[in-house]
């Protein structure tokens, strides 16, 4: 079935009576973008704001609040838009103040199949570092230059590979990976650095993630590569002391791609958890925070700290010494 995206146009105070309009007609699943939303989050969290663009947070801090949702595009579904057109010209009548926004609409035809699968069209196969190649599970490709095929489909969690951290990180890992080596992977996302470990040779020992559907997909990416990733842990490690104390410790190699404040936030821990002769490996930090960073790391008590980087990422190995 295909469907028609219809945008309603509103403000912040419009959310509440646009949305009871919407339950009235029982219309229950719709997307919210409202720029009081992202100023919040902001305000709120530490984590992720490396990743966030200074021109998107500008654009979203400063947007026109927007409620969609999705009609089936057929006459039943005409029949829903032209009803919710009459309710949100009675709503903007009733809006005496104009707090509630101008209550328009626009729409749009989304088909079914390019909703599944139009963003698959760009994740194609590529060779990552010296040993890999990878790929979705929707491509067929061979091998070439003795390299492993690494399948990972991503499903919404981090991690497809292209990222430059990512990879950062998987040319540190070859380096490192030596065989039997007990890994910890801190915010696994796809789990495509401890499958990229377990396949040079490495124990998987531990994934942990905030997101706990990211855990599932992890073993699930992890199964399809025929390797196993021991357990998962799901939390926040730094907020969570129990969480931090169930990681264990005497690991040989602990992976960390996040962001530039929760390495160094977790420096510590990460010297708590190495074994002695241990190697971090972290990314996800902009190049401009890489000396913050690397002072924290060096001030732990970490050496042999080498610094690589790629196109504005900076990433950082570093042993704990024996």
């Amino acid at each position: 079935m295909d469907w028609t995206e219809v945008t309603i146009y509103t403000a912040t105070a419009g959310i509440e009576p646009v949305t009871a309009l919407l339950d009235e007609m029982e219309i229950y699943g719709y997307a919210l973008e409202d720029a009081a939303d992202f100023a919040a989050f902001l305000e709120s969290t530490e984590i992720y704001w490396d990743y966030v663009d200074e021109n998107l947070k500008e654009e979203l801090s400063t947007q026109e609040t927007k409620i969609k949702i999705y009609l089936p595009d057929s006459p039943d579904g005409e029949a829903q838009y032209r009803t919710l057109c009459e309710r949100l010209t009675a709503l903007k009548a009733r809006d005496t103040e104009n707090a509630w926004g101008r209550l328009e609409t626009e729409t749009s035809l989304t088909r079914q199949a390019d909703w599944e699968w139009g963003w698959k069209q760009y994740f194609k196969p590529f060779p990552v570092g010296e040993r890999f190649l990878i790929k979705p599970s929707w491509e067929d490709c061979e091998t070439e230059d003795g390299r492993r095929i690494l399948e990972i489909d991503p499903a919404s969690s981090f991690g497809t590979g292209s990222h430059d951290t990512t990879q950062l990180c998987i040319r540190a890992l070859e380096q490192t990976v030596q065989g039997g080596e007990r890994l910890l992977d801190m915010g696994t996302g796809s789990g495509i650095l401890a499958i990229a470990a377990a396949m040079l040779g490495a124990a998987a020992a531990t994934a942990v993630d905030i997101d706990e559907h990211c855990l599932a997909c992890a073993q699930e990416n992890a199964r399809k590569n025929g390797v196993s990733i021991a357990r998962t842990l799901h939390g926040d490690a730094l907020r969570d002391p129990a969480l931090a104390e169930a990681i264990g410790g005497g690991y040989q190699i602990i992976c960390a791609n996040i962001v530039a404040d929760i390495i160094i936030g977790m420096a510590p821990m990460f010297w708590e958890k190495l074994a002695p002769g241990g190697t971090l490996i972290c990314s996800g930090i902009l190049n401009e925070r890489a000396a913050g960073v690397e002072a924290a790391l060096r001030g732990q008590g970490f050496a042999e700290l080498v610094h690589t980087s790629s196109d504005g990422w900076s990433a950082f190995t570093a042993k704990k010494p024996a």
